[in-house]
């Protein structure tokens, strides 16, 4: 398979089945794909204390590598083959601190696309629905 033949749907969905490589990230920050399609992909994500805070919390940074996994993730899915992103525009709301060895749920959204811009959404939920953290992000499409 030749990623610069396949759409971004495509990509997302070989990762998902474990047909390329993790990526690094993924590793730093333990995250794996469990549902991909188009426009729409879901995660868990787990925080583990090398995730520690100076405060003896999951650092912000957590969740805002995930969610900017996730809604990148999404705008992938939209693409057509050759074409890359770039995140411009990331903007977290934190709702409550991300405990750690906690598996949570991840899900990025697009829910507009133009000629040059897709913009998702995404957040971060337990196995009850609850709401960790959310955010909305802007990608540049990359030709």
């Amino acid at each position: 398979m030749n990623p610069k033949e396949m759409t971004g749907l495509q990509i997302m969905q070989a990762f998902a089945k474990g047909l390329f490589p993790t990526p690094g990230i993924a590793k730093t920050m333990p995250m794996e794909p469990v549902e991909v399609e188009q426009g729409r992909v879901v995660f868990t994500a787990t925080a583990n204390e090398s995730h520690t805070n100076p405060l003896g919390g999951v650092h912000g940074g957590f969740a805002a590598t995930v969610l900017d996994s996730v809604t990148g993730c999404a705008t992938h899915t939209v693409l057509a083959a050759g074409e890359g992103y770039g995140t411009i525009d990331l903007n977290i709301k934190m709702c409550r601190p991300i405990p750690f060895n906690k598996t949570l749920r991840a899900e990025g959204k697009v829910i507009n696309v133009s000629k040059s811009l897709v913009i998702s959404e995404g957040y971060i939920r337990d196995e009850n629905d609850k709401i960790y953290a959310f955010a909305t992000a802007t990608n540049m499409i990359i030709r």
